[in-house]
Protein backbone atom coordinates (compact mmCIF):
# COMPACT_ATOMS: atom_id res chain seq x y z
CA UNK A 1 0.00 0.00 0.00
CA UNK A 2 1.52 3.34 -0.66
CA UNK A 3 1.54 6.23 1.57
CA UNK A 4 0.89 9.67 0.13
CA UNK A 5 0.99 13.08 2.33
CA UNK A 6 -0.97 15.75 2.20
CA UNK A 7 0.41 19.02 3.91
CA UNK A 8 -3.46 20.76 3.87
CA UNK A 9 -3.20 20.34 7.57
CA UNK A 10 0.01 20.88 9.71
CA UNK A 11 1.87 22.43 12.94
CA UNK A 12 4.79 23.77 10.45
CA UNK A 13 4.39 26.17 7.71
CA UNK A 14 3.44 24.78 4.21
CA UNK A 15 6.71 25.32 2.61
CA UNK A 16 8.64 23.10 5.75
CA UNK A 17 5.86 20.98 5.89
CA UNK A 18 6.37 20.19 1.60
CA UNK A 19 10.33 20.22 2.05
CA UNK A 20 9.81 17.43 5.19
CA UNK A 21 7.49 15.02 2.83
CA UNK A 22 9.71 15.53 0.33
CA UNK A 23 12.77 14.43 2.28
CA UNK A 24 10.82 11.40 3.97
CA UNK A 25 10.17 8.01 2.47
CA UNK A 26 6.56 8.92 1.84
CA UNK A 27 5.69 7.48 -1.76
CA UNK A 28 4.01 10.95 -3.21
CA UNK A 29 2.78 14.39 -1.86
CA UNK A 30 -0.70 15.33 -2.31
CA UNK A 31 -1.71 18.26 -3.36
CA UNK A 32 -4.89 19.74 -2.32
CA UNK A 33 -6.72 22.24 -4.47
CA UNK A 34 -9.89 24.66 -3.45
CA UNK A 35 -11.07 27.20 -5.35
CA UNK A 36 -13.89 28.13 -2.61
CA UNK A 37 -16.59 27.51 -5.30
CA UNK A 38 -16.74 23.36 -5.09
CA UNK A 39 -15.93 23.88 -1.53
CA UNK A 40 -16.06 26.46 0.84
CA UNK A 41 -12.27 26.93 1.48
CA UNK A 42 -9.82 28.86 -0.88
CA UNK A 43 -6.05 27.79 -0.72
CA UNK A 44 -4.25 28.59 -3.43
CA UNK A 45 -3.51 30.66 -6.36
CA UNK A 46 -2.03 28.48 -9.45
CA UNK A 47 1.41 30.56 -9.49
CA UNK A 48 2.27 30.39 -6.24
CA UNK A 49 1.80 26.60 -6.72
CA UNK A 50 4.15 26.61 -8.81
CA UNK A 51 7.35 28.18 -7.22
CA UNK A 52 6.19 25.78 -3.65
CA UNK A 53 6.37 22.24 -5.96
CA UNK A 54 8.50 23.29 -8.88
CA UNK A 55 11.70 21.72 -6.62
CA UNK A 56 9.83 18.54 -5.31
CA UNK A 57 11.11 14.97 -6.04
CA UNK A 58 8.60 13.30 -4.85
CA UNK A 59 5.39 12.76 -7.27
CA UNK A 60 2.48 14.99 -6.69
CA UNK A 61 -1.21 13.10 -7.19
CA UNK A 62 -3.24 16.24 -7.31
CA UNK A 63 -6.77 16.43 -6.06
CA UNK A 64 -8.35 19.53 -7.50
CA UNK A 65 -11.57 20.60 -5.72
CA UNK A 66 -12.52 23.67 -8.46
CA UNK A 67 -14.60 24.30 -10.94
CA UNK A 68 -13.53 24.07 -14.68
CA UNK A 69 -10.25 22.48 -13.51
CA UNK A 70 -9.09 21.75 -16.95
CA UNK A 71 -7.93 25.88 -16.63
CA UNK A 72 -4.70 24.58 -14.37
CA UNK A 73 -3.44 21.86 -16.21
CA UNK A 74 -1.20 23.56 -17.84
CA UNK A 75 0.46 24.69 -14.81
CA UNK A 76 0.44 20.83 -13.16
CA UNK A 77 2.01 19.55 -16.71
CA UNK A 78 5.31 21.35 -15.72
CA UNK A 79 5.35 20.22 -12.42
CA UNK A 80 6.61 16.31 -11.30
CA UNK A 81 2.68 15.51 -11.35
CA UNK A 82 2.11 12.01 -11.43
CA UNK A 83 -2.09 11.78 -11.12
CA UNK A 84 -4.40 14.33 -11.34
CA UNK A 85 -7.87 13.90 -9.37
CA UNK A 86 -10.78 15.77 -10.71
CA UNK A 87 -14.80 15.52 -9.64
CA UNK A 88 -16.63 15.12 -12.85
CA UNK A 89 -19.51 17.40 -12.26
CA UNK A 90 -17.01 20.27 -11.79
CA UNK A 91 -15.71 19.67 -15.45
CA UNK A 92 -18.00 20.37 -18.79
CA UNK A 93 -16.44 18.00 -20.62
CA UNK A 94 -14.90 15.50 -17.93
CA UNK A 95 -14.18 12.84 -20.85
CA UNK A 96 -12.43 15.76 -22.84
CA UNK A 97 -10.14 16.26 -19.88
CA UNK A 98 -9.21 12.78 -19.54
CA UNK A 99 -7.83 12.42 -22.57
CA UNK A 100 -5.77 15.68 -22.16
CA UNK A 101 -4.12 14.65 -18.63
CA UNK A 102 -3.17 10.84 -20.66
CA UNK A 103 -2.07 12.89 -23.74
CA UNK A 104 0.79 14.34 -20.94
CA UNK A 105 1.77 10.79 -19.65
CA UNK A 106 -0.09 11.26 -16.67
CA UNK A 107 -2.71 9.26 -14.35
CA UNK A 108 -6.14 10.21 -14.57
CA UNK A 109 -7.95 10.01 -11.53
CA UNK A 110 -11.63 10.85 -10.19
CA UNK A 111 -13.08 11.26 -7.02
CA UNK A 112 -16.11 9.62 -5.07
CA UNK A 113 -17.55 12.13 -1.94
CA UNK A 114 -18.76 10.15 1.16
CA UNK A 115 -22.63 11.17 0.36
CA UNK A 116 -22.10 10.49 -3.40
CA UNK A 117 -23.31 7.27 -5.28
CA UNK A 118 -20.63 4.56 -6.60
CA UNK A 119 -23.23 3.37 -9.44
CA UNK A 120 -23.47 7.45 -10.84
CA UNK A 121 -19.25 6.81 -11.52
CA UNK A 122 -19.10 3.21 -13.08
CA UNK A 123 -19.32 5.06 -16.78
CA UNK A 124 -15.92 6.57 -15.92
CA UNK A 125 -14.42 3.43 -14.56
CA UNK A 126 -12.91 2.25 -18.39
CA UNK A 127 -11.48 5.55 -18.62
CA UNK A 128 -9.68 6.34 -15.12
CA UNK A 129 -6.46 4.88 -13.93
CA UNK A 130 -7.62 5.73 -10.09
CA UNK A 131 -10.59 6.08 -8.06
CA UNK A 132 -9.98 8.35 -4.86
CA UNK A 133 -12.54 7.25 -1.97
CA UNK A 134 -13.60 10.54 0.01
CA UNK A 135 -13.69 9.19 3.77
CA UNK A 136 -14.24 12.75 4.73
CA UNK A 137 -16.24 15.48 2.83
CA UNK A 138 -13.70 17.37 1.14
CA UNK A 139 -12.42 20.78 0.85
CA UNK A 140 -10.98 20.44 5.18
CA UNK A 141 -8.27 18.54 6.56
CA UNK A 142 -7.81 17.42 10.16
CA UNK A 143 -11.75 15.77 10.04
CA UNK A 144 -12.62 11.91 11.57
CA UNK A 145 -12.77 8.74 9.37
CA UNK A 146 -16.57 7.93 8.15
CA UNK A 147 -17.03 4.54 9.13
CA UNK A 148 -19.19 3.68 5.70
CA UNK A 149 -15.97 3.97 4.03
CA UNK A 150 -15.30 0.40 4.46
CA UNK A 151 -18.28 -0.48 2.88
CA UNK A 152 -18.01 1.74 0.09
CA UNK A 153 -14.50 0.50 -0.53
CA UNK A 154 -15.52 -3.08 -1.06
CA UNK A 155 -17.98 -2.10 -3.26
CA UNK A 156 -15.20 -0.74 -5.55
CA UNK A 157 -12.86 -3.46 -5.05
CA UNK A 158 -14.93 -5.54 -7.21
CA UNK A 159 -15.16 -2.63 -9.99
CA UNK A 160 -11.45 -1.92 -9.30
CA UNK A 161 -10.78 -5.93 -10.89
CA UNK A 162 -13.17 -5.67 -13.35
CA UNK A 163 -11.67 -2.43 -14.67
CA UNK A 164 -8.01 -2.74 -13.58
CA UNK A 165 -7.70 0.91 -11.91
CA UNK A 166 -6.28 1.56 -8.59
CA UNK A 167 -8.21 2.84 -5.42
CA UNK A 168 -6.83 5.27 -2.71
CA UNK A 169 -8.85 6.37 0.27
CA UNK A 170 -8.52 9.97 1.80
CA UNK A 171 -9.56 11.15 5.02
CA UNK A 172 -9.04 10.54 8.29
CA UNK A 173 -6.26 8.08 7.68
CA UNK A 174 -4.25 7.30 11.16
CA UNK A 175 -2.70 4.04 12.44
CA UNK A 176 -6.06 2.36 13.56
CA UNK A 177 -8.44 3.23 10.76
CA UNK A 178 -5.61 2.32 7.86
CA UNK A 179 -6.71 -1.12 9.25
CA UNK A 180 -10.16 -0.37 7.97
CA UNK A 181 -9.16 -0.03 3.90
CA UNK A 182 -6.74 -2.51 3.92
CA UNK A 183 -7.70 -3.56 0.81
CA UNK A 184 -6.72 0.12 -0.96
CA UNK A 185 -3.77 0.65 -2.93
CA UNK A 186 -2.83 3.34 -1.53
CA UNK A 187 -3.99 5.89 1.23
CA UNK A 188 -4.29 9.90 1.70
CA UNK A 189 -2.91 11.08 5.05
CA UNK A 190 -2.16 14.33 6.02
CA UNK A 191 -2.87 15.50 9.78
CA UNK A 192 -1.74 12.21 12.09
CA UNK A 193 1.78 12.59 9.98
CA UNK A 194 2.40 16.39 9.80
CA UNK A 195 1.17 16.81 13.30
CA UNK A 196 4.06 14.82 14.39
CA UNK A 197 7.92 16.04 14.67
CA UNK A 198 9.05 12.93 13.05
CA UNK A 199 7.40 12.14 9.22
CA UNK A 200 9.23 8.50 8.62
CA UNK A 201 8.00 7.30 12.09
CA UNK A 202 4.13 8.06 11.58
CA UNK A 203 4.81 6.64 7.96
CA UNK A 204 6.12 3.64 8.87
CA UNK A 205 3.28 3.09 11.51
CA UNK A 206 0.94 3.25 8.18
CA UNK A 207 2.64 0.62 6.00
Amino acid sequence: MRVVVSYINSKYDKLETIERINNSIADGIHVDLMDGLYVKNNNFNIDELYNDLKNTKKPLDVHLMCIDPSKYFHVLFKLNTACIYIHPVTEINPILAFEVIKKNNIEVGIVINPDEDINEYIKYFPLVNRVLLMSVKPGKGGQTFIEDTTKKLGILYEYKNKYNFKVYVDGGINDITIKKVSLADGVVCGSFICNSSNFDEQIKKLM
